[in-house]
């Protein structure tokens, strides 16, 4: 069966506290999870991922970014994602530091957490088992990531590239 493949960026903040923010969903994907602001690329204007983050930090936190206030820091390819679709996900940390709450969106509402309490959140089991892991271990590298999901609920990993950050 094909499946559409769809194409997002997702938005790692962090305030001054070095807090991440994140966004209780309030509509699918990931109804009721706590995850990473972000959205789909505007593929038939042929949007980049940078352009896409740029203009999803502004529409949901209120956020303008240019494409050099952003690191990519990852990319994840998911091979059928709960059975409903492939995604491909750029993962970027934004390097400008969140000074205050984004109020409610459309999408959810925001929250500030520090590290330790995300194991705590009901999050995507994607983010859990493997995305978060790879965040924190690459932060200031870079990785990118197949995950095979199968129907039953099992996941297989492949990590395709890796460069931890490097200490200075």
């Amino acid at each position: 069966m094909a499946l559409p493949y769809k194409i997002a960026t997702l938005l790692y903040c962090f305030n001054e506290r070095d807090e991440v923010l994140l966004l209780e969903r309030a509509q699918e994907p990931n109804l009721g999870l706590w995850s990473p602001c972000g959205g789909k690329l505007h593929t038939e204007i042929g949007e980049s991922p940078y352009a896409c983050g740029c203009r999803e930090a502004f529409e949901e936190i209120g956020l303008e970014l240019k494409p050099t206030d952003l690191h990519l820091t990852g990319i994840i390819a998911e091979h059928g994602y709960l059975g409903q679709s492939h995604w491909l996900m750029f993962l970027f940390e934004v390097k400008p530091r969140l000074k205050t709450l984004p109020p409610p969106h459309r999408e959810g509402a925001f929250q500030f957490f520090p590290r330790e309490a995300l194991s705590s959140l009901k999050m995507p089991g994607t983010d859990v088992e493997q995305i978060w892991p790879l965040f924190w271990r690459h932060r200031g590298g870079f990785f990118a990531a197949y995950c095979h999901c199968h129907d039953e609920g099992r996941n297989h990993w492949t990590i395709e590239e890796s460069i931890p950050a490097s200490k200075s």
